[in-house]
């Protein structure tokens, strides 16, 4: 009995606590009888789960260490009054604000467990329910062990300490499935994207402390936004996969076109062969009407058309060659309301001039007559020449006087066509020219004055029937005015900056645009079931279309040569504008209209044919 009073009345001391002090203090004042039976009913009352409790190793504060060796004896006898530590900070039961907001999200969580059992029990299985009313024994358990022990230490006059339970504790961090971490990373990544993502992700922080019900709820929240997202990433991709289509499509389109051009190229051969060739004709030709032809003395050559312009498609085949006889006091009157065809009058000369033999009564040349003869001459200079030259005949309203000439190193056959002009020089252009030729923004506008500058040119070409007389004067005998030479400037200075198609330059597609639509009306020219529709119709179409698309968009970046495919679709778009409309004005000149002479139902057939061949890609270039 003395072993068992002496076990139960003295706590467990820890190594480090002073034994000899204590058993001192024990033995000098003595026990008591009633201290004795009273020690003994406390052991004896002590129930199993206080006996674990104290068997435990629990470190306290430094003062609750140094007040148990004082005072070993938990309970005093009935005739000593009762110790009690002083009430500073044991007797009086504070809990902390970390305790109290743990109180709260039990009493929190607990209601939602409440709400989400309710929730739940219509689309989840039963063992879910189950979990959560395991999950609120354990709660309602651990917090009568708590009040239990309190009673203990109130009946017994100890201090009250606390005693953490498990829900107080700050639970292990719980594996989460597949799912839920997706979501979780998931909403990572939102939260660096907005900043109500972030208010998002802290939610998502807090949520992890919660208990298993919460943690449901939160997977059910989670789930939706993982459908949200992923409803917006398929959209992207969609978005995406549409762009990359379209962006195929227009590689596609470049990469024929592109194909087309390098078809389109012209051997630097079979160029220098061409072009000795039509020089050496024009040399005889030339000589032989100065030396024959009186009015010829001071004729001149100009080299226009496609092939001095660096325009020329497919094979060295055609050239233009303008000879000019050079006037001076002349006067010009318009024969037509459009201003594109006039009459020349030659004014009083003081010695005889040489066009005299062709001028009416009313000093008007008889471009008719002057004809007549150049073609006579033409005729006569090449029938010596040591080539196969075949003249061939006369075209209505056409003032060119063309030769085919079978090239010897090859076999192949070229044309020539010489076109008699008259080269005016005045100090400014006819009047109807002032709303044209409008490159301002496009070469600047001191190109424009500096070109203004050059004479223009009179060929012997009119429109309608020749026997047609306006003011006295047929139609035969008219003037058309070209401005062949200052295209050919245009074109050679066509970028905006002076660099451009250089070596140091950027590289536009101008040309290339413009060659790939006189292709393409060759191509249609050619078909047998389409060229009797397209007789109305010639390569300077194209040619002024492509001078009103660069006047509109002059700058070098609008034409570059990566977006060939856009600005050739662009291109086709203006011309065939223009066809639906049946009116597209003359560059230098905008009251001509150059589709006047075509039919309504030629200009639709071609508008039609371009846009069925943009549609197919072009299958007409293959």
């Amino acid at each position: 009995m003395n072993g068992q009073r002496r076990l139960s009345s003295f706590p467990a001391t820890r190594p480090d606590q002073p034994k000899a002090k204590a058993e001192t203090k024990a033995d000098a004042n003595g026990k008591s009888k009633e201290q004795s039976d009273h020690q003994m009913n406390d052991g004896e009352d002590q129930s199993p789960e206080r006996a674990e409790d104290k068997s435990a190793p629990k470190r306290g504060s430094r003062k609750q260490r140094t007040e148990k060796d004082k005072d070993p004896n938990d309970c005093e006898s009935e005739d000593k009054p009762h110790k009690t530590p002083a009430p500073k900070r044991t007797t009086i039961y504070r809990p902390s604000k970390k305790q109290k907001d743990l109180s709260q999200s039990q009493e929190i969580s607990e209601s939602k467990c409440e709400e989400n059992c309710a929730s739940t029990s219509r689309r989840a299985s039963v063992p879910n329910n189950a979990n959560i009313v395991n999950g609120n024994d354990k709660q309602d358990s651990a917090k009568s062990k708590q009040q239990i022990k309190k009673n203990d230490c109130e009946s017994e006059g100890k201090p009250q300490q606390t005693v953490k339970s498990k829900s107080d504790e700050k639970p292990a961090p719980k594996r989460l499935s597949k799912k839920q971490r997706e979501a979780l990373n998931f909403d990572r990544e939102a939260a660096l994207e907005s900043s109500e993502s972030k208010s998002e992700a802290k939610s998502t922080k807090k949520t992890r402390r919660r208990p298993e019900s919460a943690e449901t709820a939160f997977s059910e929240d989670s789930s939706s936004a993982v459908s949200a997202r992923s409803s917006d990433r398929q959209k992207k991709s969609a978005e995406k996969a549409t762009a990359t289509r379209g962006q195929g499509v227009d590689d596609t389109l470049g990469k024929v076109l592109k194909a087309t051009i390098d078809k389109l190229k012209i051997k630097k051969s079979e160029r220098s062969n061409a072009s000795s060739c039509v020089n050496n004709i024009t040399d005889k030709v030339i000589t032989h009407l100065k030396q024959n032809v009186t009015w010829c003395e001071h004729i001149e050559r100009l080299r226009t058309g496609s092939y001095y312009e660096n325009l020329k498609i497919c094979e060295p085949d055609e050239f233009d060659v303008m000879l000019t006889i050079p006037v001076e006091r002349v006067d010009i009157q318009k024969f037509d309301m459009a201003g594109a065809f006039y009459s020349v009058a030659l004014k009083r000369h003081p010695n005889k001039h040489a066009l005299d033999r062709f001028l009416k009564e009313d000093k008007t040349i008889q471009a008719s007559e002057m004809l007549i003869e150049f073609r006579d001459a033409v005729k006569e200079a090449v029938e010596k020449l040591p080539y196969q030259i075949n003249v061939q005949r006369k075209k209505p309203r056409c003032p060119a006087v063309t030769l085919e000439v079978k090239m010897e190193e090859n076999g192949k056959t070229i044309s020539i066509d010489f076109v008699l002009g008259l080269k005016v020089h005045r100090a400014s252009w006819p009047e109807f020219t002032k709303d044209g030729f409008e490159i301002e923004n496009w070469l600047g506008k001191k190109e424009k004055d500096n070109m203004k500058r050059q004479p223009f040119y009179l060929v012997p070409k009119y429109e309608g029937k020749g026997n047609a007389e306006h003011d006295g004067v047929v139609a035969k005998d008219a003037w058309r005015i070209s401005f062949s030479h200052v295209e050919k400037e245009i074109l050679k200075r066509h970028g905006q900056s002076k660099t451009c198609c250089e070596d140091v330059g950027q590289k536009c597609c101008r040309k290339e645009c413009l060659k790939l639509l006189k292709y393409l009306l060759q191509q249609l020219k050619e078909d047998d079931s389409k060229s009797s529709k397209m007789t109305s119709f010639c390569s300077y179409h194209a040619k002024t279309t492509l001078l009103h698309a660069c006047a509109t968009r002059g700058t070098d970046s609008e034409w570059a040569y990566s977006q060939l495919a856009d600005c050739f679709q662009q291109l086709l778009g203006d011309f065939v504008q223009h066809l639906r409309k049946q009116h597209l004005p003359n560059f230098f000149i905008p009251s001509h209209n150059l589709l006047q002479q075509a039919s309504p139902r030629s200009c639709d057939f071609l508008a039609n044919e371009i846009e069925f061949q943009l549609n197919k890609k072009f299958p007409i270039f293959s």
